[in-house]
């Protein structure tokens, strides 16, 4: 699908429930692609399965991105790996980390979530899917709850100073914008190789939704191929664990 040539829009809020609800709503009146929702606060923010994702006040960076895309149906999923390696080069780009990528959608450094992922899909007024890809990353957090001081980290903490909102939104853009266009312009492979290169996740044993054993590779799709000892069986989402003695033991989204 061509994109529009116009320059695509940034929309800056204070506080709102969710950037996601915000997208969508705009979706709805006719918001162009990569049309940008980015809050200093969110009250409602949504995670996978329902969680809340909550941060103080212009601590993260809070960003929601509303794409149109012509992507095959089935490869539409393929947006939320693409859209963590677009995260971890652009945490490499603004600042000495060397983030590693946690099946679905955990950004980490560390063995600590620094950012995560949320693609939900709408139908909308229009006779094309309308997805929006929230992005949530840490950056000024000196501290955490203590529900969340072993999982969390944030770009301050990592290396003692905030990274600007505004220049980690310019570099998160700049990494979509390149790595959406090889999606869609060479298909999922050199994004899928990219993805592993940066994984925490292949080669641990994991456990999703009751499916155990060594995860070793991403599909065509996305999902997750982990070998059980008898068969390799596909996981498309869920929950995932990893052995404490291998790796950090909780996915959260962002």
């Amino acid at each position: 699908m061509a994109r529009d040539k116009a320059e695509p829009a940034i929309v800056r809020l204070d506080q709102v429930d969710s950037t996601q609800t915000v997208a969508f709503a705009l979706a709805e009146r006719g918001a162009t692609d990569r049309t940008v929702v980015v809050a200093d606060q969110q009250a409602a923010g949504r995670g996978r399965r329902g969680r809340v994702w909550q941060a103080p006040a212009r601590t993260s960076l809070l960003a929601s991105i509303l794409v149109r895309s012509g992507l095959p149906q089935a490869l539409l999923a393929t947006l939320s790996p693409t859209t963590a390696v677009a995260t971890a080069e652009a945490l490499r780009r603004v600042a000495p980390l060397e983030p590693r990528l946690k099946w679905p959608n955990d950004v980490l450094v560390g063995g600590r979530k620094i950012a995560g992922i949320l693609l939900e899909s709408r139908a909308v007024a229009s006779s094309e899917p309308v997805l929006v890809i929230g992005v949530g990353i840490n950056l000024g957090q000196r501290e955490f709850p203590p529900e969340l001081a072993g999982r969390a980290t944030s770009v301050a903490l990592e290396t003692g100073h905030a990274v600007d909102r505004e220049t980690m939104l310019a570099a998160l853009l700049e990494e979509f914008d390149a790595w959406r266009a090889r999606l869609e312009g060479e298909g999922f492979g050199p994004v899928r190789e990219r993805w592993k290169s940066l994984s925490d996740t292949i080669g641990r044993h994991v456990t999703v939704d009751g499916v155990s054993g060594t995860a070793t590779d991403l599909d065509g799709d996305g999902a997750l191929l982990i070998d059980v000892g008898d068969g390799v069986r596909r996981v498309i989402a869920g929950e995932i664990t990893t052995d404490e003695t291998t790796g950090e033991a909780h996915a959260a989204r962002r």
